[in-house]
């Protein structure tokens, strides 16, 4: 096998891929720690008595500190060394994960609230600086196959977040639940020490005003689905536990196994993204995504187990499997320098509805069944559907 060079024409082919497994291992530990996080603070408040207002509000704190937080992440991906600005968050939801084990029993709502502002922020950007060095330590791969690997792993970690964090909140105790946490955080910065420097995009280090970010059509387009996209998913971590916990009467290991259904069906939509792309339009394939999304969240009024984890694992594949066109379509358009900024952008927009949305949700929650706030999501989609069909970018 030839040598392979990178922009700094300083490693071999065997550095390439070395560095690139250890940042894939660097993913999926992080995506363990991150996934638990939110599932444990989810059940947590809704077992506690909170419900699902409570879940909302968490969900209120994450979604203001990341609109806050998205511009800044993007700012300083496109100015500082990625991988530095990785490891320093991490190393931060490391520090969050063993103080909320420390503080979760003694007032388990006011210190996942304060931990909400922590966790949020770093994972900001933990999140921006990671997938803007995917182009760079892809080791050679086209886009679509590389961030299909970094989210295939991030997906895998959490299935596997999903299933270990029901179990351990069933047969232990929420302290336990986060010291796990913490470690999983621990590895993730240990194995990004191993992945080579120099992803800081060089043209904008000294001023990255330089390099401004071009707003168009196509970057519209993809704000509009992610944020959508987000919003959705957002909606299974806000109402998922009161529907295990009130409608279908379920418990800790019930929830698990839907979180569970949710990021299996992830790891395929991220499988199925490589076909696909081949033979159809990102923007026509995210339009048909929205569409059947909307269609899985209303049925889901109707269902009862088992069906209802198969609905979650088919709304688990096109979620991922729109985020993950939307990662291609954003990288494969925007130059490097601006990537992290356009990410930002994009991001807020996401953040923004999702806002809005659980502001709703904390307002009226505890008195609609959360089958029905599924379905008048189906609705939102079905008409945005429709409006973006009519304005898709023509690409």
């Amino acid at each position: 096998m030839p040598p392979t060079v990178s922009i700094l024409g300083l490693r071999t082919a065997h550095e390439g891929p070395r560095s690139f497994h250890w940042f894939l291992a660097s993913i999926f530990a992080s995506a363990v720690g991150r996934n638990a996080y939110q599932i444990a603070c989810a059940w947590i408040l809704v077992v506690s008595g909170h419900g699902s207002s409570a879940v909302a509000a968490f969900f209120a704190f994450v979604s203001i500190t990341e609109l806050i937080a998205s511009p800044i992440a993007g700012w300083m991906s496109d100015r500082y060394d990625r991988r530095v600005l990785y490891v320093t968050a991490d190393a931060v939801r490391l520090a969050g994960a063993s103080a909320l084990a420390a503080m979760i029993m003694y007032d388990p709502q006011w210190a996942i609230l304060l931990s909400a502002i922590v966790f949020a922020a770093s994972d900001r950007v933990a999140l921006t600086a990671s997938q803007c060095m995917i182009p760079s330590v892809g080791n050679g791969l086209n886009i679509p196959t590389a961030n299909s690997l970094v989210f295939f792993l991030m997906q895998s970690g959490s299935l596997c977040a999903a299933s270990l964090t029901g179990f351990l909140l069933y047969v232990s105790t929420p302290t336990f639940t986060f010291t796990a946490m913490a470690v999983a955080f621990a590895l993730s910065t240990i194995c990004m020490q191993f992945v080579r420097r120099g992803d800081a995009p060089r043209h904008s280090l000294a001023d990255p005003i330089r390099s401004p970010l071009h707003i168009d059509a196509r970057l519209l387009f993809l704000g509009a689905v992610y944020a959508l996209l987000y919003t959705g998913g957002m909606l299974i971590s806000v109402v998922g536990p009161s529907f295990v916990f009130e409608e279908l009467r379920g418990n800790a290991i019930d929830f698990g196994h839907l979180e569970s259904a949710w990021s299996a069906g992830s790891i395929l939509g991220v499988l199925l993204l490589i076909p696909l792309v081949r033979v159809a339009k990102i923007c026509v394939l995210q339009l048909v995504i929205l569409a059947l999304t909307a269609l899985f969240f209303a049925v889901l009024k109707v269902l009862d187990l088992p069906l209802i984890l198969v609905a979650f694992a088919i709304l688990g594949v096109l979620y991922n499997l729109g985020r993950v066109g939307g990662e291609v379509m954003l990288q494969s358009t925007v130059p490097g320098p601006t990537l992290g900024r356009a990410k930002g952008a994009v991001h807020c927009v996401g953040v923004l509805l999702g806002l809005i949305l659980f502001g709703i949700i904390a307002a009226v929650a505890d008195d609609i069944p959360p089958s029905t706030i599924f379905l008048t999501f189906a609705a939102i989609l079905a008409a945005a559907v429709i409006v973006l069909s009519l304005c898709r970018p023509r690409v």
